[in-house]
């Protein structure tokens, strides 16, 4: 927990004062059963009116200076609590974006919503009500228990029966809360993981009828969660009756021996008033303990959970580099010598590859689905590190890079069309912060787009559903293509971005990328789309099976040779 509560130091002194005004409010607190007593013993005993008047006007001020420093106490500790999460989430999301690829995947995507929704709320609740009244429960009991013996140390004696044995309890309670609640938030992990999956897929669902089934794979793990939580929550349940049972046992023997000493003159009849108060004021702060080692656990399983992200040191971006110069006639240009990848050092999905491509170059890649199209340009922008080999952007190795650099001066289009929220201006304008109106036109024409955004209501302020749902197949990799288009990158990279445009719209594509000077590497399952490319570098399991022009592998390459004719059966021509 410590990391996580470190974020809690730039507001240490909204937290400091509004600490100091919960012990105000304590004080006030231990202050009334002394002030009770002495209106028991100087105003109702001694038959003394002016003293039960004084004394009930000490109480009703000290009462209304609690209600003030309450008010104020809350504003402060609201101010530092909502601060903290605020600071927290940010620095978790920073996180998140800095792990590279590979620490990425080892932390589903529901995992990482839960840690930075539910677990930030978790841990937020325990500092506003540590500020608030968590803090104020123990020392409640502490202090009721000092001001005890402060009236009458004989008596206040038998408070101290059972403390013993409630604090092994209460820490035996603390261990197993933060255990069944760490199991608790992994088994939302899994609720939100399902929920995400079927309504991602909810088009599928409904189309192969479905529903049924993930309904009944969502009850699953929405009842798992449910056991977790009944069980968790009985076990910090016996909290309270416990803790009633010793404390009311206390309180029995507190009267019967107060009993004795006021019959016997050795006590008055306030101090017994005052420390059965105090008694009652511990029970009720002892009431609160199954709330608060119910939320301390939930927050510290939460905090355990923060700390993965937090503590992560290996697997970051390293985004510094050197200052590169580079010679205009390797401006564009990639080679791979020799390179070689497994994901989480497993078996290599890229073998021994090496090919070069020259500036204003275009590549095409191709090869079966698993023939490692996709993580080959993967490389390019260090998304992944090379296990073996060295990737070369400019004539100089991209780990000699500085990674905002090398990303900056490469387009990328990935194999899945990626939408976000917002107009289609704001997702065009996406690949370059200040771009015009003007610039945002120029990149939608040359991706094809721009009439069919025009012949919207809206046009460019056209609002984008999640995930473009409102747009066709087509529309979103075009929308996608011209938001690569307006960075003007020296290097365009396209995994298999046109699959789902016509023959003639794709044609009047490649036509309007002939105006572009960067370099393009495509992966593309189209031998149309291939003949088009200086160069077609033909892969099959991750090793490279054909390098040459689309009549050079004709000659060359058996496999090439059987996919152009597959797609000229098929009414492709060659």
């Amino acid at each position: 927990m410590k990391t996580v509560f470190s974020y809690v130091k730039p507001y240490k002194w909204p937290a400091i004062i509004a600490l100091i005004l919960m012990l105000i409010e304590l004080f006030v607190e231990l202050a009334q059963p002394l002030i009770m007593a002495k209106i028991v013993d100087d105003g109702i005993l001694a038959q003394d009116g002016q003293a039960i008047w004084y004394w009930g006007l000490v109480m009703f001020a000290l009462s209304i200076l609690a209600l003030v420093v309450g008010i104020t106490n809350s504003y402060f500790a609201s101010h530092a609590a909502q601060s903290f999460s605020y600071d927290l989430r940010n620095a978790l999301f920073s996180r998140i974006q800095s792990f590279t690829m590979a620490t990425y995947l080892k932390f589903p995507t529901s995992s990482l919503i839960t840690r930075l929704t539910s677990d930030i709320t978790q841990v937020q609740n325990v500092f506003f009500m540590s500020l608030r009244i968590m803090l104020r429960a123990p020392l409640a009991v502490v202090g009721s228990m000092v001001m005890a013996f402060i009236v009458n140390a004989k008596i206040a004696m038998f408070l101290m029966i059972g403390a013993p044995i409630l604090v092994i309890f209460l820490a035996i309670m603390v261990k197993r809360g933060v255990a069944y609640f760490s199991k608790v938030q992994g088994r939302l992990d899994r609720v939100n993981r399902v929920l995400q999956e079927s309504l991602q897929a909810m088009r599928l669902v409904k189309a192969y009828m479905r529903g049924h089934y993930e309904a009944s794979r969502f009850n699953k793990v929405a009842e798992a969660l449910k056991i977790d939580t009944v069980k968790a929550l009985r076990t910090m349940e016996l909290i309270m009756p416990i803790l009633l049972l010793i404390m009311n046992l206390s309180l029995l023997a507190v009267l019967w021996f107060g009993a004795n000493e006021v019959n016997n003159s050795n006590a008055q009849v306030g101090d017994l008033i005052a420390i059965v108060n105090y008694a009652m004021r511990m029970t009720g702060s002892f009431s609160m303990f199954a709330f608060i080692i119910i939320a301390f656990a939930r927050a510290k399983a939460s905090s355990e959970r923060m700390e993965e992200i937090l503590l992560v040191e290996d697997g970051l971006e390293v985004r510094t580099g050197q200052a590169l110069e580079f010679n205009e006639s390797e401006l564009g240009t990639v080679r791979f010598e020799n390179v070689s990848f497994a994901y989480n050092a497993k078996q290599n999905v890229i073998h021994n590859v090496s090919f070069d491509v020259k500036q204003g170059e275009k590549l095409a890649i191709m090869g079966a689905t698993g023939a490692g199209k996709s993580t080959l340009l993967n490389l390019i922008p260090r998304f992944y590190e090379a296990t073996d080999g060295r990737v070369f952007v400019n004539g100089r190795d991209v780990k000699a890079w500085d990674l905002d650099d090398l990303r900056a001066m490469i387009g990328f289009v990935p194999q899945q069309s990626l939408l976000f929220t917002g107009s289609i201006l704001e997702n065009v304008s996406w690949g370059k912060v200040d771009a015009s109106l003007t610039e945002v036109e120029a990149a939608a024409t040359q991706a094809q787009i721009h009439e069919s955004v025009e012949s919207f209501p809206n046009a460019y302020e056209t609002r984008v559903g999640q995930k473009g749902v409102n747009l066709s197949g087509g529309q979103k990799q075009r929308l996608s293509i011209a938001r690569a288009l307006i960075r003007k990158s020296q290097i365009l990279i396209l995994d298999d971005s046109t699959s789902a445009l016509d023959v003639k719209t794709e044609a009047a594509l490649w036509d309007a990328l002939e105006e572009e000077r960067a370099t393009m590497l495509v992966v593309t399952q189209k031998i149309r789309t291939a003949r088009g490319a200086d160069r077609i570098l033909l892969l099959d399991v991750g090793r490279v099976v054909g390098f040459g022009s689309h009549d050079e592998l004709l000659q060359t390459s058996e496999l090439y040779k059987k996919i152009a004719q597959s797609q000229q059966e098929q009414g492709d021509e060659l």
